[in-house]
């Protein structure tokens, strides 16, 4: 079946009306689109990203980008998915604002409320602890070590005031690691949150679990997910502003079931019940293996990146598609030519990181005509 790149669905009045920011993963370009599909502005950076960029309040891009390989090496740092190494803030022009590395970095990192930035990174477990781990194809090690992760809040200025080890506050015996992934990572944490009390949330896909710290004392005190069979590898789970938690479950290695397919979950974490969830029609239509996320949109839609389709798309609460984007924008990775894209966000007209900015296209019109 043929590609149809672009935008091939659009309902104006059912949909959220607004631009949607995607960083391909083989690209350096940041793009933001209109609901046609065009480019309206881009940001384009030195190296390719560390996964994915999203828009501060103030209109400038936060974007995590991959460091340079031989540099992780040289450090020590694993060779494991979502590797970056280094955030970056840029205004709206490209004008880099801040700079922060550390070659253990990946995927996820979070602006907090005081100025500082959360990230997520890279930690190796002790080998007492990680022959006690279960779970895990066996032999499979990173040269005879096991990674875990450890979330970090650094100041403005690169200074370390909090962090917090996975493998100082799981049981190697109950936190099980998927039996059919290697054992090179036990937790494999794909997101770092700060909540509205402060408290931290986060997701270990190995584990399938989304759990709160606690910021003071830092034990988990709330935890989701492993053992029930209700998650299959998850990403991006956050809390929406109904109190109930949003969760991009991918699906891969899921248990009893004959085919794999992602769904989209929402899930009142008072009763921890499902109040509502997203499956394709047909079921297999919606399926990525690795990466993702969904974005509750203000008229109640749903936005969702299918990472390895290249496939943003919003459904509205009974599950009709009302805008669905592919992009056809491809780069260079290890594995090949890829559009893929790690995460989107929309931002309505009215969003303050939108405001009093400019579009020009002029020079975008190379990137427009490919669609």
């Amino acid at each position: 079946m043929k590609i149809q790149y672009g935008v091939n669905t659009y309902e104006p009045a059912k949909a959220y009306n607004g631009y949607t920011l995607f960083a391909g993963l083989g690209c350096r370009e940041t793009n933001l689109i209109n609901m046609e599909g065009k480019v309206v502005h881009q940001w384009t950076m030195p190296e390719r990203p560390g996964c994915y960029g999203r828009l501060l309040p103030n209109g400038n891009l936060f974007y995590g980008c991959r460091c340079d390989m031989e540099k992780r090496k040289q450090q020590g740092a694993p060779m494991l998915s979502g590797m970056g190494g280094v955030l970056r803030e840029v205004d709206w022009n490209n004008n880099l604002v801040w700079e922060y590395e550390d070659v253990f970095m990946h995927h996820d990192f979070c602006r907090m409320k005081n100025g500082n930035t959360l990230t997520l990174r890279y930690v190796e477990v002790p080998k007492e602890i990680a022959a006690k781990v279960r779970g895990g194809i066996p032999g499979t090690e990173d040269n005879g070590k096991m990674w875990s992760d450890e979330i970090r809040e650094v100041t403005p200025d690169g200074k370390v005031v909090w962090n917090w080890i996975a493998y100082e506050h799981l049981d190697p015996q109950k936190d099980l690691l998927c039996p059919l992934c290697h054992r090179k990572e036990w937790t494999h944490a794909n997101t770092c949150l700060e909540l509205d009390n402060g408290d931290i949330f986060t997701c270990f896909r190995q584990t399938n679990m989304i759990c709160i710290i606690d910021k003071k004392t830092k034990e988990i005190k709330w935890e989701w997910g492993t053992g029930l069979g209700e998650l299959a590898h998850p990403h991006d789970p956050h809390v929406l502003p109904n109190g109930n938690i949003l969760i991009f479950d991918n699906g891969f290695h899921r248990g009893g079931v004959e085919i794999n397919v992602s769904m989209i979950l929402e899930l009142d974490p008072n009763t921890k019940k499902i109040v509502w969830q997203y499956k394709s029609n047909p079921m297999t239509e919606f399926y990525t293996g690795a990466c993702g996320n969904a974005q509750r949109l203000p008229n109640g839609n749903t936005l969702i990146c299918e990472t390895l389709k290249a496939r943003i798309f919003e459904v509205t609460p009974s599950g009709e598609t009302v805008w669905e984007y592919i992009s056809p924008y491809y780069g260079q990775i290890e594995f090949g030519n890829i559009n893929w894209i790690f995460r989107a966000y929309r931002y309505g007209p009215d969003a303050p990181a939108l405001k009093g900015k400019k579009f020009s296209t002029e020079k975008l019109d190379s990137w427009n005509a490919i669609i």
